[in-house]
């Protein structure tokens, strides 16, 4: 699995606006919507916040890995989110997010998103991806923390 291939331009955000877990998580559906990948964020929303209740996805290390399976979703899609001021993301250390991966995979798929999640997780272990990324200021920036 590469993982660059399910990143895109379109829905990369270097400056959140958000300053809420919830803000946040609309603000990374709405990169998703507006690229074609989900047809109903409202839904996929549902999706999201489902999967948040059983656990937070706020990993700690300042990443969040939020995602969801549904009928909604087009295509396999990963947004992704930077926010300078870091979030509350409820997150297992208790400290703020700051990188934030939306993981959106159709309801048929497999374990697609299980593997992006375990392959981004492997990634962001490393202290220089997360480096790279928290300096990323362009697509290619971001891409080349994937190499």
């Amino acid at each position: 699995m590469d993982l660059r291939n399910m990143f895109s331009k379109e829905r990369v955000n270097f400056s959140l606006k958000a300053s809420s877990k919830n803000d946040v998580i609309d603000e990374l559906i709405e990169m998703l919507f507006s690229d074609g990948k989900v047809s109903d964020r409202e839904v996929f929303k549902k999706a999201v916040l489902k999967r948040e209740e059983e656990f937070s996805t706020g990993i700690g290390m300042g990443i969040a890995i939020p995602h969801g399976k549904s009928s909604v979703v087009k295509e396999a899609s990963i947004t992704f989110g930077k926010s300078s001021s870091g979030i509350d993301y409820e997150s297992v250390d208790e400290k703020p997010a700051y990188l934030f991966f939306l993981i959106a995979v159709p309801e048929n798929s497999n374990d697609i998103h299980l593997r992006a999640l375990s392959e981004i997780s492997r990634k962001l272990m490393h202290p220089e991806v997360r480096e790279q990324l928290n300096h990323a200021q362009n697509f290619e920036d971001f891409i080349k923390a994937f190499e």
